[in-house]
């Protein structure tokens, strides 16, 4: 005989146990399946282990799709705030980092409670442990035929997220699952994820393994201002995982040294002040020592500044402003904070989530082509995404 329930959730992430203890509260009977031994896995890896669970400022920006539109309806009916009372009526102590940006003041596992609790309070079941054999429409709805035994459900949710961090347990099933039932997914790729270099770079750039500073990286007419960190296989920090989700292989990235400078007229007014100051000086006021030196030394700016003519002053100023890197590519989904693509939301209503053509089956989170910035959007449109399906399914 196989159980029955109302609602089938695949994935026991983020949206996943949004959606259980959403539709559990509705009096649905909800079981959530998921293949690995513990829930929600990269909610307890994120933020250092402290969960950036949502951004204040998040707005449909603040993503990126194919179909930009889709994200607006779910993201407007379910806010930050929103999750926020949630987090705050159970206790959770949280602190804002960067602008918006709120963590755990303890660690991850507070999210990952809140999550568990709201399920077993609303009456979802849990189960870990189990994968998935196939799953197949019926009349009714769905079976789905797993390690253990043979379930049906009226209402089946797609919540395994997408390729990122395999490590973590990431496969492409619910994209699989997507093309069995007719819809087309758009081509995946590593997002918010790190840079590695070419052999030369990489080379010159290894003796400033761990150092950071504030730049402004261009790619695309897309442009972040935030930490650049040189690692000793390329070029991480915020501003590089963000910029990562707009270039493409080939791509050339312009960074910007110094933001908060206007370089030229600092290089001619410190010429004119003191002429025997020199650009490794200049460099040394305004970024890490070491970067400095080793940039400077790279770029072979020696002797006094009153011995460069305006046209070189010109060309330094270029050169900080405006530093060419061509990447070699990018670490890939080993160390990528999302998915970029997926499950094209074409095929899906923005108000539940369902597919048009099947209302009882849902894509939700990852694995649909939907992604956020760096910061807590893709928390929260976990959250939000997954409170427009648990109040339908």
């Amino acid at each position: 005989m196989a159980s029955e329930y109302d609602v089938i959730i695949i994935g026991a992430g983020a949206a996943g146990l949004m959606c259980a203890a959403t539709a559990g509260y509705r009096g649905r009977k909800v079981l959530v399946i998921d293949h690995a031994n513990k829930a929600g896995k990269k909610i307890l890896m994120s933020g250092g282990g402290r969960c950036n669970f949502t951004n204040l400022n998040s707005t449909p920006a603040n993503f990126l799709s194919d179909n930009p539109h889709y994200c607006i309806s779910a993201l407007k009916r379910y806010t930050p705030q929103d999750f926020l009372e949630l987090v705050e009526r159970h206790g959770v102590e949280h602190e804002e980092k960067a602008a918006g940006q709120l963590f755990c003041r303890d660690s991850a596992k507070d999210i990952l409670n809140v999550l568990l609790t709201e399920c077993e309070w609303a009456g979802a079941e849990v189960r870990l442990k189990t994968s998935i054999a196939d799953v197949r429409a019926t009349d009714t709805g769905y079976r789905v035929n797993t390690s253990a035994d043979t379930l049906t459900c009226e209402s089946l949710v797609v919540a395994c997220g997408g390729l990122s961090i395999p490590t973590m347990g990431a496969t492409g099933f619910g994209y699989d699952l997507a093309k069995q039932f007719g819809l087309s997914v758009l081509p995946t790729r590593a997002g918010l994820v790190p840079f590695t270099l070419h052999p030369e770079l990489k080379e010159q750039l290894s003796p400033l393994s761990g150092v950071s500073c504030p730049v402004d990286v261009t790619c695309h007419n897309q442009h972040f201002r935030e930490p650049m960190l040189v690692t000793h296989r390329g070029l991480s920090g915020p501003s590089m995982l963000q910029i990562s989700s707009y270039w493409q292989p080939g791509d050339t990235l312009s960074v910007n040294l110094l933001p908060t400078q206007i370089i030229h007229e600092d290089l001619l007014a410190l010429r004119q002040q003191k002429p025997q100051s020199t650009v490794a000086h200049y460099l040394a006021q305004h970024l890490p020592k070491r970067f400095a030196q080793a940039y400077n030394e790279l770029h072979g700016w020696t002797g006094p500044l009153q011995g460069y003519k305006n046209s070189d002053l010109e060309q330094v100023a270029d050169t900080l402003g405006q530093w060419q890197i061509k990447p070699a590519g990018t670490e890939g989904y080993r160390t990528a904070e999302v998915t970029l693509g997926g499950v094209d939301t074409r095929q899906l209503s923005s108000k539940n989530m369902s597919v048009l053509e099947r209302p009882n089956l849902y894509f939700i989170g990852e694995v649909v082509d939907v992604t956020g910035h760096l910061g807590g959007h893709n928390f929260q449109w976990a959250w939000a995404s997954g409170v427009a399906a648990g109040n339908d399914a």
